[in-house]
């Protein structure tokens, strides 16, 4: 089964821009320019492309090669915005496109999470639980532009990550010895060369620059873990539970890197 549908990967080519428009960018080492929320990139033409698509990591914006909207992008623009285009829109009317995709956003990673979820083999005691939550959280994504609008997502999310944890600490249960509960640790720059994390729960952990080279990941909980520049040079992430292609694309590997089938190995990764 392929647990992220097409649905709910970024298609630009139906999609108005939002993210270079709608999202605020701080100058930083994954963005070359201050940009506020509403403003359009300098970069975006008129067809709704990059004009430095292919330069970005040269010029300065990283940020954006390791970016993904689940489908939001499409959803918005096409289905709760009927292809409406924010340049030809109200004032009022495009700062509520604006308002609306990153809620969007939210509502589509979560069924990417949900997705694998119901598919886990060892979810079978809240699958039903599970379903029921995909469904609504569907549902949630076709609300009216005033609905997304008022919608409370983050009480949504700690409804739904009630389940997700509850499922990844089913998946896990087969974990050999005492489990391994690095959730929401700091390890920045941590020396992880060749660790043994093999069904670890690294929920919201800071992995940023951490040397992952060699370890083993297989099954772990990576939801929410901040892959920025770690190096995951010949590591398994074979099993691993919850990773997005955002987070791979923020990484560093190798071909000796083993990934799950959900993601795609990123192209700047080395040969």
């Amino acid at each position: 089964m392929d647990e992220h549908p097409a649905d709910l990967r970024g298609d630009c080519e139906q999609c108005v821009g939002l993210c270079c428009v709608a999202l605020r960018f701080a100058a930083s080492a994954d963005f070359a320019i201050d940009k506020d929320a509403g403003q359009p990139c300098p970069e975006l033409r008129p067809d709704n492309r990059c004009g430095i698509h292919t330069e970005l990591r040269q010029r300065g914006f990283g940020g954006c090669t390791v970016y993904d909207c689940f489908g939001a992008g499409q959803k918005v623009s096409q289905v709760t915005f009927a292809g409406r285009d924010w340049r030809t829109a109200s004032r009022a009317h495009a700062r509520l496109m604006f308002d609306v995709f990153p809620v969007v956003r939210q509502l589509h990673e979560l069924l990417v999470y949900l997705t694998e979820a119901v598919a886990l083999p060892a979810a079978g005691p809240v699958r039903a639980e599970l379903r029921g939550a995909l469904d609504r959280t569907e549902r949630l994504t076709r609300g009216t532009p005033a609905e997304l609008g008022a919608l409370d997502v983050g009480a949504h999310r700690e409804e739904v990550n009630v389940l997700l944890l509850r499922t990844s600490e089913l998946a896990r249960s087969g974990a050999k010895g005492r489990k391994k509960d690095r959730r929401g640790a700091d390890l920045f720059g941590a020396r992880l060369k060749g660790a043994d994390l093999n069904r670890a729960s690294l929920r919201g952990a800071c992995l940023i620059a951490a040397d992952l080279t060699g370890a083993d990941l297989r099954g772990a909980d990576l939801i929410g873990a901040d892959l920025r520049d770690a190096d995951l040079t010949d590591a398994d992430l074979t099993g691993v539970l919850f990773l997005t292609q955002p987070q791979v694309n923020a990484a560093r590997g190798s071909a000796g890197t083993r990934l799950p089938a959900s993601v795609t190995r990123p192209a700047h990764w080395t040969a």
